[in-house]
């Protein structure tokens, strides 16, 4: 149920496709928020239905809290995720912090029931840690720190965060593929969230490139999607120990391997995906392009097809059709064309990469299997098997 009170971000909006979407609030803000209404009731006596919080992005929050347990020794409270209008799997949860004193000086963090464990180096934290990463981790010591400050209590502080439907949730994350056991993360960077934007998914796909170089991932297997990862399961010879999605983002991610120093990818992707990049369209989602059937054409006519066979392909609506089409032509035509593709695919990832990672990529149908692949495919395989652990 999302709080009908004014939160701090009722002039926060983005624009998206003509649109007008709500700015939210991360995991982190809520864990930082909880953390504090309960560090002040704990301190004062006295409950509070509101807790003020600043975000590193500079918004001031206003924050519910629910939920509220004393007992004198200990205070726990929650403060309810709003991701605005950039609905996730942990939009509406229940973020609580258990706090109570210590003779230790300073503020100890840690997770409980429903936030992840680290189990594999590359992350954030370290192996072992409650997956609450670095910024949230700042927000819950500083918004403490300022409620023992303003009570004059020069006390420490121990801080549990923890989330009941956490273990539940982190199955519609990228948690499991990271090696985070037993819960959510309690993320963000800025405090705040941004309906739509990119950032996220992007930060996702860096945690998970970095946690498998890591682990030993030199050269990965890397597909746009469900159906590139089945493709590649069904690839003999293939090893997928060090294998990840990179959505539409094929520049961002060949980007993120070279700055993490990444040897080399194979991309495994469906032709509707990867034709574009024949194009040099690095981000595949079709509101940035969708020149399929004219890259398609394009190939076909290098291959030496005729102008009725280029105008019907010109004609189709999906890559499928234009196989189809393609196919009515012969197998010396659609062979060539699908090595037309593969040479286009191959020179811009090179030119995206920029000579400082070697790059691959498969392509196929789901009607009519492997179509084609660029010529560093053979030795990158060579490299991705040689690397097992």
């Amino acid at each position: 149920m999302k709080d009908s009170r004014k939160n701090g971000l009722e002039n926060s909006y983005v624009m998206f496709q003509h649109k007008k979407l709500r700015c939210g609030y991360t995991t982190g803000s809520c864990a930082a928020g909880a953390a504090k209404a309960a560090a002040q009731m704990l301190l004062t006596g006295i409950p509070v239905e509101e807790i003020a919080l600043q975000t590193p992005k500079g918004i001031l929050l206003h924050l519910a809290v629910e939920d509220i347990s004393m007992d004198g020794q200990t205070v726990t409270c929650a403060v309810r995720k709003d991701g605005g209008d950039d609905i996730d799997a942990t939009d509406g949860l229940l973020i609580y912090a258990t706090v109570k004193k210590t003779e230790t000086p300073g503020v100890l963090i840690d997770g409980g029931k429903g936030v992840g464990r680290v189990t594999k180096p590359g992350l954030d934290q370290p192996v072992g840690n409650a997956a609450i990463n670095s910024t949230p981790r700042r927000m819950i010591a500083e918004s403490v720190e300022e409620v023992c400050r303003d009570c004059g209590c020069s006390c420490g502080m121990s801080v549990v965060i923890s989330i009941p439907e956490g273990e539940k949730t982190a199955a519609k994350t990228f948690n499991p593929r990271l090696g985070i056991t037993g819960g959510i993360s309690v993320l963000g960077t800025s405090g705040i969230v941004m309906p739509m934007s990119e950032t996220a998914l992007l930060d996702s796909m860096r945690a998970e490139m970095k946690m498998l170089h890591a682990n030993g991932g030199e050269y990965l297997v890397i597909t746009p999607g469900n159906y590139g990862e089945t493709f590649s399961k069904e690839m003999p010879g293939l090893d997928l120990t060090y294998e990840m999605k990179c959505s539409n983002f094929v520049g961002e991610t060949i980007d993120m391997a070279v700055d993490l120093g990444v040897k080399g990818i194979l991309f495994i992707s469906h032709i509707g995906k990867f034709i574009k990049v024949s194009g040099g369209i690095m981000n595949t989602h079709s509101h940035e392009a969708d020149c399929r059937a004219e890259l398609m054409a394009t190939a076909a006519v290098r291959a030496g097809a005729e102008l009725e066979a280029v105008r019907r392909i010109l004609d189709t609506s999906t890559t499928e059709d234009a196989l189809s089409v393609l196919a009515e032509y012969g197998k010396e035509l659609y062979d060539r064309t699908m090595g037309e593709i593969c040479r286009k695919i191959e020179f811009y990832l090179n030119a995206r990469g920029r000579g400082g990672i070697e790059l691959g990529a498969v392509i196929f149908s789901s009607v009519r299997g492997k179509l084609g692949q660029t010529s560093a495919v053979p030795e990158l395989i060579e490299k991705l098997n040689g690397q097992r652990n």
